[in-house]
């Protein structure tokens, strides 16, 4: 069975790859934690994210946006303090920033699945890549979201931070086309 190579290191990123990467989401929880994670992640590996995610979901309440929104100085501090998460301060007031504005978002817009989703007009993109190496770091797509979301005053949403999630969330199916999940990923992709 043949996978795209990066997953193929450790079993938590065979896990992630085989279950997760590439399949559209549409909870706006799970949108709202991938784009935290995604920042996390700016000058790390996913591998090192993975590893940490539990630590993450334990740390942020679960990724609870209204929560996060709501953290104080004291917050700060522990989440400092915690082994289990990058201990970044500006990655963490990041978090805390991107919870304000995502809640801004869904206050004005109905949900962030609805925002997020016009940058591929709720259809995801299916790449037809042969090889690990043809992927690209990001698109038109991710730097037009990346524009959109800074100007609304989320951080760590650069371009190629930005990719990383569309391809996280299914917005680009970007399994090699030789991938056993290509065609599985492929077919998950309706219109919404």
């Amino acid at each position: 069975m043949e996978r795209c190579e990066w997953a193929n290191k450790t079993e938590l990123e065979q896990l992630y790859h085989d279950n997760e990467w590439g399949v559209p989401v549409h909870d706006d929880r799970t949108l709202f934690e991938f784009l935290i994670l995604e920042g996390a992640q700016a000058g790390l590996s996913w591998s090192t994210i993975l590893r940490k995610r539990e630590g993450y979901r334990k740390a942020f309440h679960d990724f609870d946006a209204l929560r996060i929104s709501q953290y104080s100085d004291a917050d700060i501090s522990r989440l400092l303090a915690n082994p289990e998460i990058i201990r970044n301060r500006l990655k963490i007031n990041a978090a805390v920033t991107n919870a304000r504005t995502f809640l801004r978002v869904q206050q004005e817009i109905g949900s962030f699945d609805s925002y997020i989703w016009q940058f591929v007009h709720g259809i995801p993109i299916q790449n037809t890549w042969k090889r690990l190496a043809d992927i690209p770091s990001s698109s038109a797509e991710s730097t037009a979201m990346s524009k959109e979301l800074q100007k609304r005053g989320f951080k760590f949403v650069g371009t190629t931070i930005c990719y990383a999630f569309m391809q996280a969330v299914g917005m680009v199916n970007d399994h090699i086309v030789s991938c056993f999940r290509y065609k599985q990923v492929k077919g998950l992709a309706t219109p919404h």
